[in-house]
């Protein structure tokens, strides 16, 4: 099969801990030709289709530095390679907007796009979970500062968040004293025109923020737990976070086995759940990593299982 990634730049994957990598390697150990390019590189002009122009083939080098070379360089109709997997990183901006706009465009003639374009579009990362108050901690989304010190004075312990940010950016604990809520307002609700996630302090966060993922509507057995580390509040890997692998807690499966056969059916093959304690904070779709700090410390491929997954949806 042909596999298209639409991605960031090759030359900036950390090949050692890059998911899309991963994806790749497993696809091309299996005989699949790896197409490659980015959002801008997509087109579309009236009386043809939606093109990657100048999409690279590539061969991969087994080399952890130089890991790729370029096979041929060709434009490419999104309809006539077998799928296009949608892997660039947040943050979901207006162009990755319209990107997943022209994408859709793409399926209208005959591509197939995981994860699903519309379903990117309708699940916002940390606002999906609003559909699943059963699983996640209180938590108002608002642009109104007076919400935000109600908020506070209920919950008295509290975590603020820009709905834009990635890797643990912009994110702020304020605690019972309510030190620089004021200033993290004025930061955050740039006085009321932009809107804040506020939630309150889940204590379990000590022992990291889990990231489950959901691969075809079925969770990987093992998830990584990001744990602080320091005075951080935050487990992001990208925030210095220590990633620990652990088997999923009966929690963990009750919340997997619920949400992943209802996403899946919305076209989101790929599924990055962020579980503290026995609360969903996020779910991640535009680009879910963890594959290989899971495998590594686990054993279980989780790329086996994602290319498994791709071969069953395109049969």
């Amino acid at each position: 099969m042909k596999l298209l990634f639409v991605a960031d730049p090759l030359d900036t994957f950390k090949t050692y801990k890059d998911s899309t990598f991963a994806m790749m390697r497993e696809a091309a150990r299996r005989g699949h030709v790896i197409l490659a390019c980015e959002p801008q590189q997509l087109v579309w002009v009236r009386g043809s289709r939606v093109t990657a122009r100048r999409a690279v083939e590539i061969t991969l080098t087994g080399d952890a530095d130089d890991w790729y070379t370029v096979a041929a360089t060709a434009d490419v109709a999104l309809a006539d390679v077998d799928a296009v997997l949608m892997r660039k990183d947040p943050p979901f901006d207006s162009e990755f907007f319209y990107a997943t706009h022209l994408l859709s465009q793409a399926e209208r003639e005959g591509a197939r796009v995981f994860n699903k374009p519309s379903a990117l579009r309708e699940h916002p990362e940390k606002l999906a979970i609003l559909e699943f108050p059963q699983f996640i901690s209180p938590t108002v989304v608002t642009r109104d500062p007076a919400e935000i010190r109600a908020f506070h004075a209920e919950h008295r312990d509290i975590i603020l968040k820009p709905l834009d940010g990635m890797g643990g950016m912009g994110i702020f604990r304020v605690k019972d004293d309510g030190l620089n809520l004021g200033s993290i307002i004025e930061t955050l609700n740039q006085g009321g025109a932009q809107t804040v996630m506020v939630q309150r302090f889940i204590p379990a966060i000590s022992e990291g923020d889990k990231r489950i993922l959901i691969i075809g509507g079925k969770p990987v057995p093992h998830c990584l737990a990001r744990i602080p580390q320091g005075g951080e509040v935050r487990g992001n890997l990208a925030a210095g976070g220590k990633g620990v692998a652990r088997p999923l807690t009966a929690r963990d499966r009750e919340i997997a086995e619920y949400l992943g056969p209802i996403l899946a059916a919305r076209g989101l093959l790929l599924v990055g759940l962020d579980v503290i304690g026995e609360n969903v904070t996020e779910i991640n779709v535009t680009s879910p990593t963890c594959f290989q700090e899971i495998t590594d410390q686990s054993g279980f491929d989780v790329a086996r299982m994602f290319v498994d997954a791709l071969e069953e949806a395109l049969a």
